[in-house]
């Protein structure tokens, strides 16, 4: 049994500028050296990678990797994709996501949601682990807060799934609150049964970034713009 979200029915006004950047400056990172070889590709995610180690201090690159300091890598990890299944997962969801929060709280304050929640992810990863040597790469912590503040303001917009079980295939339109709720209780049960020493899926900075999406928005937003984006998104808007 698979589903996959692929489009919402809460459409913009505007367009997406920062989100649509934030999806080309990553696929072109991501193909500047996802051809090389793979020493290559290591030596940049040891260079840009989060390392929670280097964070923290219990461990120091050599001269020729420390090319940006160790804190600043919260941000550069970001922009950095382990696979192409990683890259077209997160880019989609923040296709998908993204211009509704732009939207919402302007690209000025989107940015800022952006870089804060992807920070928070990768801290609440970090600190389970603060000597782990292992890289963090992936925008899959800021865009789990934007599926986090996404489900704050439109709980009820709907979402456009592909359903596919053995020869059976079809879209369906199920609820943001459903779908949302749904991904981060896998995160939950998926980090429960996950070991920290063996790379993988993130799901601590799923977590992280999805709670701090939600907090920010509360904060960025008064209750009041809350109910009323609330209101919209409960609306049906196209077919």
């Amino acid at each position: 049994m698979f589903f996959f979200p692929f489009a919402d029915e809460n459409p913009t006004k505007n367009k997406p500028l920062i989100s649509w950047s934030i999806i080309l400056v990553c696929t072109i990172i991501f193909l500047n050296y996802v051809f090389k070889q793979d020493y290559t590709k290591e030596m940049i995610f040891l260079s840009f990678g989060m390392i929670p180690a280097l964070i923290f201090g219990y461990s120091e690159l050599s001269d020729s990797l420390n090319i940006v300091p160790p804190t600043f890598t919260i941000i550069t990890s970001m922009f950095l994709h382990g696979g192409w299944m990683h890259l077209i997962g997160n880019m989609t969801y923040l296709y998908i996501f993204g211009d509704n929060i732009e939207e919402t709280l302007g690209k000025i304050k989107f940015i800022i949601f952006y870089l804060l929640t992807g920070g928070c992810a990768a801290l609440a990863q970090a600190l389970l682990d603060p000597s782990s040597t292992i890289p963090m790469v992936g925008a899959s912590g800021a865009i789990a807060g934007i599926l986090g503040g996404y489900l704050v303001l439109f709980p009820r917009a709907k979402i456009k799934v592909f359903f596919w079980f053995i020869i059976f295939f079809k879209v369906i339109k199920i609820r943001a609150y459903i779908v949302l709720g749904g991904w981060i209780f896998i995160q939950f049960f998926s980090f429960n049964g996950s070991d920290l020493n063996s790379g993988g899926i993130a799901y601590a900075a799923h977590i992280g970034g999805f709670i701090s999406g939600i907090i920010l928005i509360y904060i960025i937003k008064s209750k009041k713009k809350i109910r009323h984006e609330i209101s919209k998104g409960s609306v049906p808007n196209s077919r």
